[in-house]
């Protein structure tokens, strides 16, 4: 009889500490969902993010598709180092933000350490100047020469 009265005791038991457990769980859920909702900007207060402009380009191969793993250069045009390195994804193509404001930038592959899988070396085609007014993008294509 005793060990009856045990089971039925335990059973409670766990049956509220299951119960407190999901409890607690929903509370600490609806609070960190509170502290979220605070944390976002509404639409009528200003971002605290700087603006920026973004230079989005494709590189070309000189079959005119798209090419993977090329690393692209830009700097200001008033500068003679490159500021930004970056890679062209499997679609070929790059994004960089660079600050709002008007500026010009000089974009150019860098194909030194590249070879395509065939074991052929691409060459750099012409450098493109791309020229920023404001919070922007402009859009380009670097093409790629045997």
């Amino acid at each position: 009889m005793k060990a009856r009265s045990f089971r039925a005791r335990s059973a409670a038991a766990t049956s509220r500490s299951c119960l407190l457990v999901s409890l607690g769980t929903a509370v600490l859920l609806l609070v960190l969902a509170a502290c979220f909702a605070s944390s976002q900007v509404s639409a009528g207060e200003p971002s605290t993010q700087k603006p920026y402009a973004l230079i989005f380009g494709t590189v070309f191969g000189p079959d005119g598709r798209s090419v993977y793993g090329v690393k692209v250069k830009i700097r200001r045009a008033d500068q003679k180092k490159a500021h930004w390195e970056l890679y062209s994804d499997h679609a070929g193509e790059f994004a960089q933000r660079v600050p709002a404001g008007k500026a010009d930038y000089i974009v150019w592959a860098d194909t030194k350490d590249y070879k395509l899988p065939s074991g052929k070396h691409l060459k750099p085609g012409t450098e493109v100047t791309v020229h920023i007014e404001k919070d922007e993008r402009s859009d380009l294509g670097l093409h790629l020469i045997w």
